[in-house]
């Protein structure tokens, strides 16, 4: 466990960045719903009328009157987006790290298997991202406490859950394109959770591309259909899970076999 724990110390001050910024932005949200609640019945008849600007959000569906109407729609774009670009940050450099740094041979000498190295790595990345939606779900619960608001219990927990399976899925999928980098990179990471952001935009709006809500984990972390359907979709939950598994079986094949330049 000795790697899990130099991972975490690695990346606590990322972490903390990461939480306290999100959880800053969720808070603000939260707390300044109670000032603007008597104006949202206008603010949600004018949303519905904005064309595909509503529909690509699902700002259409919601009712903005209520606090889990606004947190869908307002906290859960900083919430999704906030989160996909940490889960792609952390993992798609993890496992490249040593050969970016010249670490590798230091590590590989000692007397450990790369599948362990693999898995321990794994394990770093999977605790930071529960941890970073812990301290959040926290600070987001804090903050309603304070305005005195009602809590929609249930919906508020089926919304967390959902952008944290996003993020496992992301967080997967990058940690099985780090076995495949050699000199690591961000803007991967990156790119691709903006890109999974954009797909499930274009979902939205054009009826002729819904296809692409199984293609992005984004498919199913819709604040709209959620609180519409009461539960999260177990086909789009299972295609997620299956390019998660993908990625990291690809990871634990490539990097055991890779020839990894110190």
């Amino acid at each position: 466990m000795s790697i899990v724990k130099h991972e975490l110390r690695l990346g606590r001050l990322s972490l903390g960045i990461w939480a306290g910024g999100i959880g800053f932005l969720l808070a603000i949200c939260v707390l300044i719903f109670p000032e603007m609640k008597d104006q949202m019945q206008t603010l949600t008849e004018a949303m519905s009328s904005m064309g595909a600007l509503t529909t690509a959000f699902g700002m259409d569906r919601l009712n903005y009157g209520t606090l889990i109407g606004y947190y869908a729609i307002e906290c859960g774009n900083i919430l999704g987006l906030g989160g996909a670009l940490y889960a792609a940050l952390c993992a798609v450099s993890i496992l490249s790290r040593e050969e970016r740094e010249r670490t590798a041979e230091f590590l590989l000498t000692h007397p450990i298997s790369r599948q362990k190295i693999v898995g321990e790595k794994l394990l770093a990345v999977f605790l930071q991202i529960t941890a970073l939606n812990g301290l959040i779900y926290l600070l987001s619960l804090a903050s309603m406490a304070v305005t005195g608001e009602a809590i929609a219990w249930k919906e508020l927990n089926l919304l967390h859950l959902a952008y944290y399976l996003c993020q496992l899925t992301l967080g997967g999928i990058c940690f099985g394109l780090s076995a495949f980098l050699r000199k690591g990179s961000v803007g991967v990471g990156l790119g691709l959770a903006v890109l999974a952001y954009a797909l499930n935009l274009i979902a939205n709006i054009t009826e002729s591309a819904k296809f692409l809500k199984y293609f992005t984990p984004f498919g199913w972390c819709e604040g709209a259909e959620i609180l519409e359907q009461g539960h999260l979709d177990s086909g789009k939950l299972a295609v997620g899970a299956a390019m998660a598994l993908l990625g990291i079986g690809l990871a634990f094949w490539h990097y055991t076999k890779k020839d990894i330049h110190s």
